[in-house]
């Protein structure tokens, strides 16, 4: 299950989305997430997810490792989908002991699963086609305005993406702990909820540690290299928007006019 978790992972590659400028990405994952909201209706979703899975070719990652970033929440797919389908009041097509189930709730619940799941796929795309210094340079350029608000722009900018780098990391470093106790005759699979909480300090612990480390590691390597936060700092790459970016932004505003003309019409 760990190695399932893809969060913070970034695959190299040349395709159109990896040449994409990572603020224009940022803007873009905004508006679809905004977007996946506000359009509601059967013919948008429908629009979105074929959308969505073209932008999965286009970026060339492998849709097995697409699937692995989604493979983690099936359950809370399948809870949500089940307390739709018992709850929503409508025309009842089974019934099974004290729980009816309805059209209605099974369509509900099958869109609010379906916008969890390209909310997953579109975020994934973002970190699977953007390296973390790319997306630090991102970053720190979006919130550039709120600096004159008193607004730490670098240094946001830098904890959000070391938070995300050490993402896979961490549950890199979880997966061995476990192992390493389940060899030692550790068992976290059976017993009582306490039980298996109290199973869970041999791992926190080390877990915990480890972390520190890292976290100390990495400071003193950015002390070493005399990193002084933001000030006076340059990129050695600076971030340009290109050709493909308006095209980006173009093929967006043709979408989100598509997807209007298919709310306002409500199919």
């Amino acid at each position: 299950m760990l190695t399932d978790i893809t969060i913070g992972q970034y695959f190299p590659g040349d395709s159109v989305l990896h040449r994409m400028d990572p603020r224009v990405k940022i803007v873009l994952l905004f508006f679809f997430i905004v977007g996946i909201f506000i359009f509601d209706t059967r013919g948008a979703y429908a629009v979105m997810s074929v959308f969505t899975l073209l932008l999965m070719l286009l970026s060339h990652v492998p849709l097995r490792m697409m699937a692995r970033s989604v493979k983690p929440l099936w359950w809370i797919l399948a809870f949500t989908f089940l307390v739709h389908l018992c709850s929503t009041p409508g025309e009842i097509f089974a019934r099974v002991w004290i729980f009816d189930f309805t059209y209605t709730g099974f369509w509900q619940g099958f869109f609010v699963c379906l916008r969890l799941v390209l909310l997953i796929l579109l975020s994934s795309l973002l970190t699977f086609t953007t390296s973390p210094l790319a997306l630090t340079d991102a970053l720190e350029s979006l919130l550039r305005p709120l600096k004159r608000f008193g607004v730490p722009a670098h240094e946001l900018a830098m904890m959000m993406t070391i938070a995300l780098r050490f993402v896979p990391t961490l549950i890199e470093e979880t997966d061995k702990i476990i192992k390493a106790q389940q060899s030692r005759g550790s068992d976290f699979s059976s017993g009582n909820l306490m039980k298996r909480v109290k199973s869970l300090i041999p791992i926190l612990v080390p877990l915990f540690i480890s972390a520190f480390r890292r976290a100390d590691e990495l400071a003193m390597a950015m002390e070493a290299r005399c990193y002084r936060g933001g000030v006076g700092r340059t990129q050695m790459k600076a971030l340009q928007i290109g050709g493909v970016d308006y095209l980006a932004l173009a093929v967006t505003l043709v979408f989100a006019a598509v997807l209007g003309a298919l709310k306002v019409v409500g199919v």
